[in-house]
């Protein structure tokens, strides 16, 4: 293999050595719950800066050096991150969509063997979804020695300088560097995430990294381990990827192999057994932001210390991170407390406590809640709908539908819907009948009728759905025909 490093990416030098980005998003992110829930998790949220953090990951990977990048994530947020991309100016994306969340080492199997058949010897870059990086020029010039240490068959993990003891992150031990490239080094040992007293000394000691998740490797040396290593869990994936089927610009795994794959991170997994692991240290202010108080760390403050965003007002508050998303928030008397009020939750913690937010959405869930898991705001590939009032018998909802989109042909046994336009123009299908409703306008659909909502214009159609009957549940739609493919 060749010991030669590539050019730092931007710049215009030709080079043999293109990346392959391969950027993981399967994570709920609970523990920035009420914001963050699994039906849209915190890397869809522009929580840092305007991008979300999807987006930010992705672009850190556009550029002559780098090839089109993998994404892997779960079926439900397949548009979302779609759609997400194409804002970001990225349309050659390969988004594998996993059946079931079976953590990051099938993830990463699976795009290893997808990129391994165009090219055995890609080199994949390995990232998060949800991680901010505040100083990208440093990891760009780490990126090309991590990518040469991989032409070698080393697989490399970024340590990142820890900046205060650390409960939600793994540590890295360096041992002797590398022949030829002294910025990497061999890996001494993996701490997984200690508790506080011993991530306490960790730090003390000066001789640990926090683990950034972030790795690099080729595909043809990451197989070889993970067959050596981890071949219950590359068996199974591999069967996955042979049998995936393709539905539009997604790569389907097959649900039944992909589901025997055991659920085991890629550290568990390989880092810890592999000798060929590496680590290259630096400073470009890594975080995961897993935690409100992580989220408030990395953010700009007010004279008392404070984060507030959103409809907030603060008196005589200090060292807090306040947030609201919608209703009037005013927070009096208080120091270091988080506060994040959504439309339908509202969360209060000390900033000492906010690692425990995790278990509160455990309880939310054990009660069968469905703000632990779902916002009011549902979004579709058409758009997205929400619930303005609900009853007994009866609910409100506001729905919009992007130009040239259209929802399933459906009926529904159990209610009977009334849509008012309010902006924009329908295209609506009534059984046998195709009307164009205009601003201003209603349609009534009786129960059991079969209909369908297209937005044929060019500005977003907005509408008002009065739903009336004894069931009112989602589940209560009967889809005759889906553009999405949705069962």
């Amino acid at each position: 293999m060749s010991d030669t490093v590539f050019p730092m990416i931007g710049t215009k030098s030709a080079s043999t050595t293109r990346i392959v980005p391969v950027i993981l998003s399967g994570g709920s992110g609970s523990r920035l719950w009420p914001v963050s829930r699994a039906s849209y998790p915190k890397q869809l949220w522009s929580l840092v800066g305007e991008k979300t953090m999807l987006q930010e990951t992705a672009l850190r990977g556009v550029g002559e050096n780098f090839d089109a990048p993998i994404v892997v994530c779960n079926n439900e947020h397949r548009f979302l991150i779609a759609e997400q991309l194409r804002e970001a100016g990225i349309e050659n994306a390969r988004i594998i969509l996993e059946p079931v969340g079976r953590n990051s080492a099938p993830a990463i199997a699976a795009a290893a063997l997808l990129a391994a058949e165009t090219d055995p010897d890609a080199v994949l870059w390995i990232m998060a979804a949800d991680a901010v990086i505040t100083r990208p020029d440093t990891l760009e010039h780490l990126l090309p020695v991590a990518a040469t240490a991989a032409q070698r068959g080393r697989i490399v993990v970024f340590g990142m300088h820890p900046t205060r003891p650390e409960t939600g992150y793994g540590y890295i031990e360096a041992g002797k560097p590398l022949s030829k490239l002294p910025e990497a080094s061999e890996v001494a040992c993996f701490i997984e995430k200690p508790d506080a007293a011993t991530a306490s000394e960790l730090i003390a000691s000066g001789k640990y990294m926090w683990n950034s998740g972030m790795f690099v490797f080729s595909a043809r040396t990451l197989l070889k381990e993970m067959e050596t290593y981890a071949p219950a869990v590359l068996g199974p994936v591999r069967q996955a990827v042979e049998q995936r089927t393709s539905d539009l610009m997604f790569q389907r795994l097959d649900a039944a192999s992909f589901r025997a794959a055991p659920d085991i991170s890629f550290d568990y997994a390989v880092m810890e057994h592999t000798d060929q692991a590496a680590v290259i240290a630096g400073d470009f202010g890594w975080t995961d932001i897993g935690s409100w108080d992580a989220l408030w760390d990395i953010t700009k403050k007010d004279d008392g210390g404070n984060v507030s965003q959103g409809n907030v007002f603060l008196e005589s508050v200090a060292g807090s991170y306040v947030r609201s998303d919608e209703i009037l928030t005013a927070v009096v008397g208080v120091e270091n407390v988080v506060v994040v009020a959504t439309r339908d939750a509202v969360l209060v913690t000390q900033q000492s406590r906010a690692q425990d937010v995790k278990k509160m959405v455990t309880r939310l869930q054990a009660a069968g809640r469905r703000e632990a898991e779902s916002h009011n705001r549902c979004y579709r590939p058409w758009g997205f709908y929400e619930s303005l009032i609900q009853d007994a018998r009866f609910q409100v909802k506001r729905i919009v539908v992007t130009p040239g989109e259209k929802l399933s042909l459906q009926k529904h046994y159990h209610r009977a819907e009334h849509w008012i336009v309010v902006s924009g123009v329908a295209l609506v299908t009534r059984n046998a009948e195709q009307i164009t409703v205009h601003e201003n306008e209603s349609i009534y659909l009786p129960q059991e009728c079969t209909h369908r909502l297209e937005n044929p214009g060019k500005i977003p159609l907005v509408l008002i759905e009065i739903q009336t009957g004894s069931y009112l549940g989602e589940d209560d739609i009967i889809r005759i025909e889906d553009t999405y493919n949705r069962n």
